[in-house]
């Protein structure tokens, strides 16, 4: 039997499911460091900015990941 003072158990939604990121690039800038690329999740929408700082090395994230659609929210 429940008391009528007490209060409800808070539901945690779970967090999106994570996904890994499939990044394709939409426009590519020579600089002094490297070459930046706009890249943009294929999937969910999420865009990033990377440096490639020479052509047989992979890029790196510049920034964090930015906006994009959450997977349930379609």
């Amino acid at each position: 039997m429940t008391s009528l003072n007490t209060l409800p158990i808070p539901r945690v939604r779970p967090a999106a499911e994570a996904h890994e990121h499939a990044w394709s690039v939409e426009s590519r800038h020579p600089t002094s460091e490297g070459v930046v690329l706009y890249v943009r999740c294929s999937a969910c929408g999420t865009r990033r900015v990377d440096l490639q700082p020479h052509p047989h090395t992979p890029p790196t994230a510049l920034s964090t990941t930015l906006g994009g659609v959450t997977p349930s929210a379609r």
